[in-house]
Parts: C-alpha cells; structure tokens; sequence
C-alpha cells in the first residue's frame, strides 16, 4: 500500500544531521585542479600518487580489460595520459563516493544490488551520451554513477520511512522518486544535488544528479541537452532487486524517439552495456548481477506481444 501521511521531515536537516563525511584530500584536490585547464597529467598524477589506496584502483582500472591494453600501465602519470584526464578524475570522484556510503539496515534494500545498478546506469549514460552527441560523456558516467548515491543515506538516517517507501516501488510498478514526491515533498535526486553541492561538486554536474528523473521532459527536445537527456534515460533502466522492468517499454519508446538514424537497436546497447559490465565490475569489485540486462529487455518485450 502507498504512503500517503506525510511527515514532518525537513530534507537539509536529514543531511545535516546525517553528518555528510567529507571527501578525501585526494578528490578534493583532482577537483580543484579540473578548474584550470591548463593543467595536465603531471598535475593531476601528484593527488592520486599521494594516496596509496586511489593509486591502486587507478591503476587496476586502466590496466582492467575493459581498456585492453597490450601492456601493463604502471606510472599513473602515464595512465591519465592514455585514459584523459576527465576519465580518471571522475573514476577517482567515483572511489571517493563509494567508500563514504552507509550499508543500512533498511528492509529489502540492498547496498550491492545499489552499486551495480549504478554502474549498468553509468556505462548506459556513457554510450547514449555518445550517440547523442553530447560532450562530455564521461561527466554522464559518472552522474549516472552517483545519481542514487543518497539513498544509503536517508535509509540510514529515516529507515522505518524508507524501508515502506521502498516496499511500496511494488517491484518497481512505482517510482521511488514518485513516492518521495508524494510522501515527503522531496526526491533522492535533489537530496543528491545537496550533497554533490556541498562537496564543492561542479554546479553542471549537481544538475545532472538531481534532474535523473525527469527522461520525458528532456525528450521533448533532446538536442538542447543530451547530457541531461542521457541520464535520465539510464534511470529507466531496471533495479537488480526487482523481478519486472515495467519501464522498459518507456525507455524503448524514447529511445527510438530520440537517437540518431544509424543508432543502433536499444537491445544491441544493452547487449553492449552487459559486455562492458563484464569487464568493468572487477575493478570495482562488483558481482555479476543474476539477469542481464539483455535478459530483462527479452523478458519484458515477451511480457507486451
């Protein structure tokens, strides 16, 4: 059943109180110095070879088959040379993000299931942020990364709330978004602009966190901002927690609508995206989930004719 009673919850206070940890060092500085651009790898080396820790996920990733290398990259001057700057900087965002978050003991939720729905999200960004000719993929892979990066946090800080707010998505027949909205007059996303906002985030890349939800508004006009319109798309995609993809025939649709005359089929980008996640969850120490995404798009599709 739907929550309708709407409590007295004030969404600053909720953070506030949830005593938001800073950020490393190391990612502080990787983004205060993507404000000048006039610096390079050598610059940007110094940050991550001072944390021992970042240094080797940095250099897992680029030598992680998902780059293919013929050789491996052991100078992480070098590894941002190969890889650019923006890919490793948001990787090294990404880490940061990763290891601050909260497990809760919230109901059905899940911290795991989270994380790889959000990498599947992010490599779905990436690509269609491609096809659409938006600039900065990369900022697409990570937004889409961290755009549910709240939800640990408010199931930690109000878990009876969350754990209804989450058993009332009805294997995702609702959006918990939708349910935020209705329930406390707020949505993780904007709780995830707050956040991103007081890491000294870029203000572009809070925009994008915060406005996931909101695919058929950017659809009605998807070259004014196809880095928004990405993200939003990669929201679509299904929970790993839920046995239904009641927005697949949603993200079809757009899809369709919105990509270039030689774009491929949304079934090949999801074939696509599962070979990527194959190769990139390693590094992330990520498990394969149980169904692929070309798997859910099959069953769904099975589900309409």
């Amino acid at each position: 059943m739907t929550p309708t009673k709407r409590p007295t919850i004030d969404l600053k206070r909720i953070l506030a109180g949830a005593q938001l940890p800073a950020l490393p060092h190391s990612a502080i500085r990787l983004l205060e110095l993507s404000q000048d651009p006039r610096n390079g790898p050598a610059e940007f080396a110094l940050p991550i070879e001072s944390d021992p820790g970042l240094t080797g996920q940095v250099l897992r990733f680029v030598n992680s088959s998902y780059f293919g290398f013929s050789r491996e990259i052991s100078s992480v001057k070098l590894a941002i040379t190969l890889v650019g700057i923006r890919t490793i900087k948001n990787f090294s965002l990404w880490s940061a993000v990763f290891s601050l978050m909260p497990n809760p003991k919230c109901g059905p939720f899940d911290l795991k299931l989270l994380w790889q729905d959000s990498l599947r999200r992010a490599l779905f960004a990436r690509s269609v942020a491609k096809l659409l000719g938006a600039k900065d993929a990369e900022d697409c892979f990570s937004a889409a990364l961290l755009q549910d990066m709240a939800v640990p946090l408010l199931a930690k800080e109000a878990a009876p709330l969350y754990a209804k707010l989450i058993q009332s998505r009805n294997e995702g027949r609702v959006r918990l978004s939708h349910l935020e909205r209705h329930v406390l007059g707020w949505t993780h996303g904007q709780a995830a602009g707050i956040m991103a906002r007081q890491w000294n985030l870029p203000e572009a890349f809070a925009t994008l966190i915060e406005q996931h939800e909101s695919a058929e508004h950017f659809a009605n006009d998807p070259t004014a901002d196809p880095a928004r319109l990405a993200v939003a798309l990669s929201a679509l995609l299904p929970p790993e927690a839920d046995s239904q993809w009641p927005e697949c025939e949603q993200l079809d649709s757009i899809y369709q609508r919105v990509s270039p005359g030689k774009s491929p089929e949304l079934r090949e980008v999801l074939r696509q995206i599962d070979d990527q996640f194959r190769e990139f969850a390693p590094v992330l120490k990520l498990s394969d989930p149980g169904r692929t995404l070309l798997d859910r798009y099959d069953e769904a599709a099975a589900l309409v004719q």
